[in-house]
């Protein structure tokens, strides 16, 4: 029975690498030595809730999240209900802040001392029909609850925008809840620049974007660091300007997670190149990084195309050694390494 199930799973990856001619294409993230105290996250909907992983796994080394769409830590396994109270119910972000602490007492993310230091931007839409306001209200909450002071949560929940990330020139009209999951909204007759929102929330004043960016996308080989078992395409994506290409002492690493049917494999190049990120990050010295994961049917479970945060690929998802977690670090840790 386990050569078959291997045999299948292995023809499996093969398919799917003959579906993407890029995967041979692309060649391995570069070491870039960027300032590994900098590093910080964003990301929609199941990218929301790993946003929040990742950012309370990894407290020492992240300086901000950016949750956009997404409930709390550890949210389906200590809210009745699971899944579906952390997506439309009202779940519990003091729970999770136990959880959390649960997790740090057993050494398997680490101390939770450290979330009270992180700039964290949370953000719901009032006409999102996927993840509802209250859901979003918890992971407010979670935050509060770490001891993270209201000058560093900015938390935006009066915006008539659908379930999206929200780009200043790209996307849907505001209140759309489909793909490509990127909405444009208008705030006092402006477009809401939502990676502005983030990255300035996080790092301070920010200087202006790039007209023209100095570099363009490339792909990267993302097996490397981790098989197709973890859900993990086998092509990731990164932004690299020109400045940090040359010299990334000063760069520090912003990683984007895209959320549900959302990956490149279902919306092509919309998320890492028109999201707004990389014209931000190009006058700002800031490495943008965009993981991918995939569909899949079988072996994982992953039929939408999602992070997990449910525990799809297993029951330490959540916690440092989780196999999509462990990935995304050694992604972070290749651009960060000393030299």
């Amino acid at each position: 029975m386990n050569r078959s199930v291997n045999l299948v799973a292995t023809l499996a990856a093969a398919l799917a690498g003959l579906a993407q001619p890029n995967a041979r294409a692309a060649g391995p993230l570069p070491v870039l030595h960027a300032d590994p105290s900098r590093t910080s996250v964003s990301g929609l909907s199941s990218g929301a809730f790993m946003s929040v992983q990742y950012g309370v796994a990894f407290s020492s080394t992240v300086k901000g999240v950016g949750v956009i769409a997404g409930g709390p830590y550890n949210c389906a396994f200590v809210n009745f209900g699971g899944i579906e109270s952390c997506m439309s119910g009202a779940p519990s972000g003091d729970l999770s802040w136990m959880a959390a602490q649960g997790f740090a007492s057993l050494g398997q993310i680490d101390p939770v001392a450290g979330l009270s230091k992180l700039k964290v931007y949370v953000f719901g839409g009032t006409k999102d029909q996927v993840v509802h306001p209250p859901v979003v209200a918890a992971t407010r909450d979670f935050f509060h609850a770490a001891g993270v002071p209201s000058k560093s949560l900015a938390y935006v929940d009066k915006l008539p925008a659908g379930h999206a990330f929200i780009a200043p020139s790209f996307g849907n009209a505001c209140a759309t809840n489909g793909t490509p999951y990127i909405d444009h909204c208008t705030v006092k007759g402006k477009p809401y620049d939502q990676p502005m929102a983030i990255l300035q929330h996080i790092y301070g004043t920010l200087n202006a974007p790039a007209t023209t960016l100095s570099s363009t996308v490339r792909p990267f080989d993302q097996r490397d660091f981790a098989n197709a078992a973890t859900s993990l395409d086998s092509v990731g994506f990164v932004y690299i300007p020109k400045d940090c290409a040359v010299d990334a002492s000063a760069c520090a690493v912003h990683v984007v997670f895209h959320g549900c049917k959302q990956g490149a494999q279902s919306v092509g190049s919309d998320v890492y190149a028109s999201a707004g990120y990389n014209r931000w990050a190009d006058h700002n010295r800031l490495i943008v990084l965009y993981p991918q994961v995939v569909t899949s049917q079988t072996v994982p479970p992953n039929p939408a195309g999602c992070w997990d945060w449910w525990g799809y690929t297993g029951l330490t998802f959540q916690v440092r050694s989780g196999v999509q977690m462990s990935a995304v670090k050694a992604m972070v840790d290749r651009l960060t390494a000393p030299k």
